[in-house]
């Protein structure tokens, strides 16, 4: 059944006349007869018989009819709801983006995107950067907010196209009474001063899970500053690593923007590093290459963009 036939049947039905009903379709009445010859051949039964007062459908035609009144709504339904997809009154956007991302950013973004689109579904998937390029990769999101190294344009899958927002400074964290703070140099530009990264080659590390993008990025930070750490701990919070560092436990690394997620009683030391060891990560937006993008998740992320996008991005 084509939708052309769904039509023709229909409009037979209604006019009980050939004749009527090739005027109203536009046809000739020997085209629309043979239309119906066909269809009742495929079919392998009648679908019109002959009265006094004009044709009139068989059972099998009386079901074809009914059959093509449903699909037809069906179809005229769907082409509504396309209608409000597009007009951003119906839909679902799935958003991928890091735990601690989410804790960040959404509560900035998404009051904004629910105002303009109330009716439309934000589904949030929480993973770290490795898992939400394998979602991507496979299309079980839409888009991710995320995290990549410091060279953003790079990507772990060809699958994945990646837009960067804007760089981030990971700073050394460290507790606030460490002998090594005589050595920080101070300047009034930036918040927190500056210290050399090899003065703390033989201290004991905190370091992130390695499944985490932070731990690739310290891992990489470490290797150009040629530390072999001494790891004495390993765990999947910054902040639980930000506090063992306050107290005194081991050195870590935490991006500056998480300082702003966790205000609380502790208050470690916090140092900028020596830009030739790349002590940051470029916050991203990524999406699966050459995948069909909704005009929701469009405006989502130009939302993220307005908000986030800095001439600092790289």
């Amino acid at each position: 059944m084509t939708e052309r036939e769904l039509l023709y049947v229909k409009i037979i039905v209604e006019e009980r006349s050939i004749s009527k009903a090739a005027k109203k379709l536009f046809l000739t009445q020997p085209s629309l007869s043979n239309c119906i010859q066909k269809i009742e051949m495929q079919l392998g039964t009648k679908l019109f018989k002959r009265t006094n007062t004009g044709l009139i459908p068989t059972f099998a035609g009386e079901r074809y009819y009914q059959v093509a009144i449903d699909i037809m709504k069906i179809y005229n339904d769907f082409e509504i709801e396309v209608s409000d997809i597009n007009s951003l009154k119906k839909g679902r956007i799935v958003l991928g983006i890091t735990l601690y991302l989410a804790t960040y950013i959404l509560p900035i973004v998404l009051p904004k995107f629910k105002k303009q689109c109330s009716n439309i579904e934000v589904y949030i998937v929480e993973r770290n950067s490795t898992e939400l390029n394998k979602a991507l990769a496979s299309g079980e999101i839409d888009f991710a907010i995320m995290h990549t190294f410091p060279f953003c344009k790079h990507s772990h899958s060809k699958n994945v196209d990646i837009y960067p927002l804007f760089k981030e400074p990971i700073l050394l964290v460290t507790a606030k009474d460490h002998p090594l703070r005589q050595y920080a140099v101070h300047n009034n530009d930036r918040e927190y001063p500056q210290i050399d990264l090899t003065l703390f080659a033989d201290e004991p590390f905190i370091l992130l899970n390695k499944e985490q993008k932070i731990r690739h990025v310290s891992d990489s930070i470490l290797q150009k500053a040629n530390i072999n750490p001494i790891i004495i701990l390993t765990t999947k919070s910054y902040e639980t690593a930000r506090r063992l560092s306050c107290e005194g436990v081991g050195i870590t690394f935490v991006p500056l923007q998480y300082l702003q997620i966790f205000p609380s009683v502790y208050h470690p030391a916090y140092y900028y590093m020596d830009e030739k060891y790349a002590p940051h990560w470029t916050m991203c937006i990524a999406v699966q290459k050459n995948a069909y993008v909704s005009k929701a998740a469009q405006l989502f992320i130009e939302i993220v963009n307005e908000r986030f996008r800095s001439t600092v991005a790289e």
